[in-house]
């Protein structure tokens, strides 16, 4: 059964009597939002839950102790919750074989990347009555706008809407990047009743002129000078390579999906309106270059080189500069080519 992430928060008590929850997506901000509300809620109803945590690779190297996790006594309590990371298609099987066993005591928490809907997993848990299903899309800057508005209320701080949109646009589109930098400006602000822009300038993390997701879409655009002039700023810092490898993820993901829906619309323009999540209106020319630069088959192959790139960089630390500049280098220039 599909469940929207907004509807979470207004039926938790309702929703947390189901035992099996796949909570999939793009937005790793709202998974772990929607994760930590599931879990805290369960807690408060039994409060010597215990707390159980796998990654997928981990269960399939070793099902009969994943099995042993599962149906052998808690150590403290009644209940367990039993968190799967990074799940994918392989993890199928195992899920199905246990929600047809469907051990009341356990709640099973399954957090995964973007499903497409060809997707045994997710369509499993979409027709279910069993089990729920939450996709996790982006963030659109009214979501992120209307986090910080919250937070900002219930911390008794204020700040005008120019600084809010700054923040919003600081942020990557990102509410784990936002909540960091308003955390920051809340503690700030203790003694303080306003804020001017440049105080804000001064405690929040900018990252120099061009941020990551500038970065990206020159990259994927194929504007090498740009592309260049970015590269040389951000290698004179310290560069989050794991934050980047998200945003490009994330990017090239959604323009497989717009890929598989060009021919429903007749227009990009029809095709960029009609986009889900909304695309912010500042991204839409660049959205729409790269659509008419990228061809689906190639998305895939990028798609499907990430993961590796991001394992070989975070295994060979000494080389994975090397590596990452040549990996979007070479997007860069591919795209070039193209254009």
């Amino acid at each position: 059964m599909i469940l929207k992430s907004y509807e979470i928060e207004k039926n938790i008590l309702k929703i947390i009597k189901n035992n099996f929850f796949l909570i999939y997506g793009e937005n790793n901000g709202l998974k772990k939002d929607v994760k930590e509300l599931i879990k805290t809620t369960i807690k408060e109803k039994n409060p010597n839950t215990e707390n159980l945590s796998f990654y997928e690779d981990e269960i399939i190297k070793n099902e009969e102790q994943f099995y042993n996790s599962i149906y052998s006594g808690s150590l403290f309590g009644e209940k367990k919750i039993i968190t799967i990371i990074i799940s994918t298609e392989k993890i199928f099987k195992i899920i199905e074989n246990i929600l047809n066993k469907y051990p009341k005591d356990i709640y099973f928490l399954i957090i995964g990347e973007l499903l497409e809907k060809k997707s045994k997993l997710r369509s499993f848990f979409e027709k279910n009555n069993q089990t729920l299903c939450v996709p996790c899309y982006l963030d659109s800057a009214k979501d992120l706008e209307n986090i910080a508005i919250n937070e900002l209320k219930k911390n008794n701080t204020n700040l005008s809407k120019q600084i809010i949109n700054l923040l919003v646009e600081q942020s990557n589109y990102d509410r784990n990047n936002l909540r960091n930098e308003l955390n920051k400006i809340i503690l700030f602000a203790s003694n303080k009743k306003n804020l001017e822009l440049e105080e804000i300038k001064s405690i929040i993390n900018f990252s120099g002129e061009y941020k990551s997701e500038t970065f990206i879409n020159e990259c994927l655009c194929g504007n090498i000078i740009q592309f260049k002039k970015i590269l040389s700023e951000i290698y004179t810092n310290t560069i989050n390579q794991v934050l980047v490898f998200r945003i490009l993820n994330s990017k090239i993901n959604r323009l497989i999906n717009m890929k598989k829906d060009e021919k429903k619309y007749g227009n990009l323009d029809n095709l960029l309106n009609s986009s889900k999540p909304p695309i912010f209106w500042k991204e839409k020319p660049l959205v729409k270059k790269q659509l008419n630069i990228w061809n689906y088959k190639d998305l895939k192959k990028i798609s499907f080189k990430i993961n590796d790139i991001e394992i070989l960089c975070k295994k060979n630390p000494q080389i994975s500069k090397i590596v990452f500049l040549k990996f979007f280098t070479e997007i860069c220039n591919q795209a070039n080519n193209y254009s």
